[in-house]
């Protein structure tokens, strides 16, 4: 075979591949995303069962964790939860708590289980909501939103408990924080939403 012919064959056989992966394999998945344009058109439910919208929260700066009861990281962010609601509470701040047993099946009791135990055991005194899931198929609309609005370092789904986002004023998801990071460590960006107009 002469050789401009097989430099042909050659250039020709990466268009071939990349017909064939276009004609022959599957579409990927339609990813779902949220229908909302703003945290205040979403509505929850509390602890107790019962629907709250977000826009009750309109012109406060939020900051919304999903939580459990028997992580590693329990005890220091909660005891840190409830050092920033006691300080910034009466200056805007509000806290949402969404219980989530899909990291280790460490949220594992009933709304009144958790509801419970946050109150007594963390002395939690901020909003505490219904159990949710925060990935997957059933993901909550909140937490379809919060992604959607800020990916992560390495793709959108939450990678464990504690997972932080922050909302500023105007209902803007403005940053999100790894499970690892502690909520004080949030606290100048939780100050400076807070002095903003």
């Amino acid at each position: 075979m002469p050789r401009s012919r097989t430099c042909v064959l050659i250039l020709l056989l990466p268009l071939a591949f990349v017909f064939y992966l276009y004609r022959y394999l599957p579409s990927p998945p339609i990813v779902e995303q949220s229908s909302y344009s703003s945290i205040y058109h979403i509505s929850v439910k509390d602890i107790e069962g019962n629907d709250v919208s977000l826009s009750k929260f309109t012109g406060k700066v939020l900051l919304i964790v999903n939580v459990a009861s028997k992580c590693g990281l329990t005890q220091g962010n909660y005891k840190e939860l409830n050092i920033l609601y006691a300080k910034y509470k009466t200056k805007g701040l509000e806290i949402l708590a969404f219980p989530c047993n899909q990291f280790g099946s460490q949220e594992p009791g009933s709304n009144k289980e958790i509801k419970e135990n946050i109150c007594t055991t963390f002395k939690g005194e901020f909003p505490i909501f219904d159990k949710i899931e925060v990935n997957g198929e059933n993901a909550s609309p909140l937490y379809k939103f919060l992604k959607e609005q800020k990916g992560g370092l390495f793709g959108d789904s939450i990678k464990w408990n504690f997972a932080k986002f922050l909302v500023d004023k105007q209902g803007n998801v403005v940053d999100r924080y790894a499970p690892t990071t502690s909520p004080l460590e949030i606290e100048k960006d939780i100050e400076k939403l807070l002095a903003s107009a």
